[in-house]
């Protein structure tokens, strides 16, 4: 086993990225793996997955060191995610390694990623609400349905976790703080990766060099982005990323090279004005929310 440097440099960036920004690394490390290494999509899915567990651990932590994670939450969604997880990637181990199996996963792929883009792009346009100091419900089933969704295109496609999963939870609770949001995902998303990361494993999609050279280059990128997360011309960048996250689908799916540069024109545009309109979310609740405030709603029947 040996390092690609140039995969571990690519690593660093997409990891610094991943750190400064929040992003999911499903929506920027798969696309690099395969557009510009060529890595087969189930490889370059498996990989991701794999490193994804390595990188999550750090920012679990500082959240629950912040109280920024709210554990019921969490475990209804990974009731939903961690069996959904492994399901999709069986369902990928299915689909087969065959050239045209390669080309049906890239289509999925990129209809995950199109979505996934046009969900990062609603939340930018989302204008931040009060925060509520009423104790929230959980909707146990909607929960874990939540859950299930967002823990199959995990196991399926590496996207969904940092994308589908929080503008899911965002539309529930719109009124939730955005430090409570990104705890909550972030937690339940670290079982979810290590249940899709125990079936790639088990169904043998992994190329060990490709891992291990994502692994040592984003590690420590993520690291050092967290560390700059704070700043306040980061939320600039996401629009951007969430342009690339969309053509990178729109390339999966077959859009010809003359509409995709056309596309890539009028993504950098629309991102342009969405970063320059936006401003980063401000707290506009002294108090935080606390995990017990979190009311279970009785069963009916």
């Amino acid at each position: 086993m040996h390092l690609h440097l140039a995969l571990v440099l690519g690593s660093v960036v997409v990891g610094f990225l991943v750190g400064l920004t929040g992003m999911g690394g499903g929506a920027l490390m798969t696309p690099m793996l395969v557009l510009i290494f060529g890595v087969a999509p189930s490889a370059a899915i498996s990989s991701d997955l794999i490193a994804a567990l390595f990188m999550k651990p750090l920012g679990v932590a500082v959240h629950w060191r912040r109280k920024t994670i709210q554990p019921r939450l969490v475990r209804y969604l990974c009731y939903g995610s961690v069996p959904s997880a492994i399901l999709g990637t069986y369902v990928m181990h299915r689909l087969g390694s065959t050239r045209p199996a390669e080309r049906h996963l890239e289509i999925v792929l990129g209809i995950a990623l199109i979505v996934g883009a046009a969900a990062m792009v609603g939340r930018s346009l989302v204008p931040p609400r009060a925060v509520e100091d009423a104790p929230l419900s959980i909707n146990r089933a909607v929960i874990v349905m939540v859950g299930v969704i967002g823990g199959f295109m995990v196991g399926l496609t590496s996207v969904g976790a940092g994308s589908l999963i929080i503008v899911m939870l965002l539309l529930i609770y719109p009124h939730i703080r955005t430090d409570h949001l990104v705890g909550t995902d972030l937690a339940q998303s670290l079982p979810l990766t290590a249940a899709a990361t125990m079936g790639t494993l088990l169904f043998g999609h992994v190329q060990l060099n490709v891992t291990a050279s994502i692994i040592v280059g984003s590690v420590p990128a993520v690291v050092a982005g967290s560390l700059l997360s704070s700043r306040a011309f980061t939320h600039r960048l996401r629009p951007y990323l969430g342009g690339f996250a969309l053509l990178s689908g729109l390339k999966y799916v077959g859009l010809p090279p003359a509409a995709l540069g056309a596309t890539a024109l009028g993504v950098v545009v629309v991102a342009t004005v969405i970063a320059v309109r936006s401003r980063p979310a401000r707290p506009t609740s002294s108090r935080s929310l606390d995990p017990a405030t979190f009311v279970e709603p009785a069963l009916e029947g």
